[in-house]
């Protein structure tokens, strides 16, 4: 049964009646350019075919009752006028957000009977809380019978959730990937001024997700120090952004330990991006591999986002990958999903390595998906 089939039996059995419609948003996985999105940066992201489905019809009243399908049937009760943040943090600190953001713009988000599920593995830095985000806007809307908001509204509507609701400032990158993505194709995105260019992947090549078995989170300050790092090696060097430094500015003004290694995973970063889009576009998978093993490097050194499970994944598909191609850490960090770019002929090789010599912290079995052009999508083996 697909998603969009499973959520709209859990829609009727959780409130009796069939739903008026289904929505979807997918998840992400980001190619390259991680922790730039927040500093004006360059970032490759592609949609991929898991993500959150969220069942509506119309209900009496101005409320909003909603459950959440894979988390036990829980629920939650609120009026859009008189709603507060969720304490702690939750999903419904994401739906009450939407529904107060949203109505800002006009669109009535009251009276309404939500059934919301989701297939993205949660932890596993595919953007979970983007895609549900993504995906409320887009119920609320369709019941709001109203013209469609833009993929920057909608984008940056998610990202006032993230923010305000839910207390992680994060970039902006999820949700124009979410909102604006097309599968196949990576979305090169200018998180300056959103300007993005759809970059399709090669037939031959198939972008594999593996989970790490180690579950993440961002609002345990992590994200947010890093953020603060960024901004304060931003103002000590008199930029807007990072986007605006270089490594020469950044060798010069002798930052303390560990800012001057955040500026320079940025700036580097960014500059890899722009290798990867080049390397697509000619089909250079050598070069891609080598960007790509980069920028882990620096993830994992200069930016200290990544954790030893993760190293020890990335190892191990990058030696069964060889000199065609590469695999990195993808997401926020702290475990979650690595993401690797390879000829589709070799996944077979790979999947036999990792089959024989990974086993999963948590004990889980191997979960890998082949996304990509051509590819046979959310293929989970």
């Amino acid at each position: 049964m697909s998603l969009l089939d499973r959520t709209r039996a859990g829609f009727a059995a959780a409130f009796g009646t069939e739903p008026e419609g289904v929505v979807f948003a997918p998840g992400r996985v980001n190619l390259i350019g991680e922790h730039v999105d927040y500093n004006d940066g360059l970032v490759l992201p592609m949609p991929i075919s898991v993500g959150t489905a969220v069942a509506w019809s119309h209900a009496p009243g101005d409320g909003i009752e909603a459950v959440a399908l894979n988390l036990d049937g829980a629920r939650d009760i609120f009026k859009p006028n008189e709603v507060q943040p969720h304490s702690p943090a939750d999903w419904r600190s994401y739906l009450r957000g939407m529904a107060v953001i949203l109505a800002e713009r006009g669109i009535r988000p009251g009276g309404l009977r939500l059934a919301i599920s989701g297939s993205i593995p949660r932890g596993a830095g595919l953007s979970s809380s983007a895609s549900l985000c993504v995906a409320l806007c887009r119920a609320l809307i369709a019941a709001d019978r109203t013209e469609p908001l833009s993929p920057r509204d909608i984008a940056l509507a998610a990202q006032r959730a993230e923010h305000e609701w839910a207390g992680v400032k994060c970039g902006i990158m999820d949700q124009m990937a979410i909102a604006a993505g097309e599968p196949g194709h990576a979305l090169l995105l200018d998180c300056r001024d959103l300007a993005i260019q759809h970059v399709r992947l090669p037939a031959k090549w198939a972008v594999v997700i593996v989970q790490s078995g180690v579950s993440r989170g961002l609002v345990d300050g992590h994200y947010n120090a890093r953020r603060r790092e960024c901004e304060a090696a931003a103002k000590a060097l008199q930029v807007a952004s990072l986007r605006d430094a270089s490594i020469a500015m950044i060798a010069a003004a002798q930052f303390p330990d560990p800012v001057a290694r955040r500026a320079r995973h940025v700036v580097s970063e960014i500059e890899r991006t722009r290798t990867a889009v080049a390397a697509i576009k000619a089909g250079a998978l050598v070069t891609l591999g080598m960007v790509l093993r980069a920028s882990h490097a620096s993830l994992r050194d200069d930016f200290e986002v990544s954790v030893p499970a993760v190293d020890q994944l990335v190892d191990l598909m990058n030696a069964a990958i060889g000199p065609r191609g590469g695999a990195r850490m993808t997401g926020g960090g702290f475990g979650g999903a690595v993401t690797a770019v390879l000829e589709r002929a070799a996944v077979p090789t790979l999947r036999a390595a990792l089959e024989q010599n990974f086993s999963a912290p948590d004990g889980s079995p191997l979960n890998l998906m082949i996304e990509g052009n051509g590819a046979s999508p959310g293929c989970n083996l």
